[in-house]
């Protein structure tokens, strides 16, 4: 018989979720999906080469499951349960995502009107 183990119990074990009952909320609200199924309850099992597919923060992680976890350990160890599907122009997106406004000098604070009229013509808006 195959190992398995219940879904909010690897996910926080791989360190995607702080905490088993955010990872329990996740699954229960039926983020996670399990082979493209959605995974309707924290309790359905997962098993080595599954792929799933969840939301973290403003992208979507696509992973496969390599190991079942034993405990949380340190990061190096978490990674070492999964391989990371997702292609690398997605998290280059992401990142680009979270300077919408652009980059500004630590302490200029808010950009008056007139700055963020620049900034819209340089953005074409």
């Amino acid at each position: 018989m195959a190992e398995l183990q219940r879904l909010d119990k690897w996910l926080w074990f791989a360190r995607f979720f702080k905490s088993r009952t955010l990872a329990g909320k996740a699954c229960n609200n039926a983020k996670v999906r399990i082979n493209g199924q959605i995974a309707a309850k924290a309790a359905a099992t997962v098993k080595v080469d599954d792929v799933l597919t969840f939301p973290r923060g403003h992208h979507i992680r696509v992973v496969k499951i390599l190991d079942l976890g034993q405990r949380r350990g340190p990061a190096p160890e978490a990674q070492a349960l999964y391989e990371d599907l997702a292609p690398p122009e997605a998290a280059i997106k992401a990142n680009d995502d979270d300077t919408i406004g652009g980059q500004r000098d630590v302490g200029t604070g808010r950009p008056t009107k007139r700055d963020r009229r620049v900034m819209d013509r340089l953005r074409d808006r």
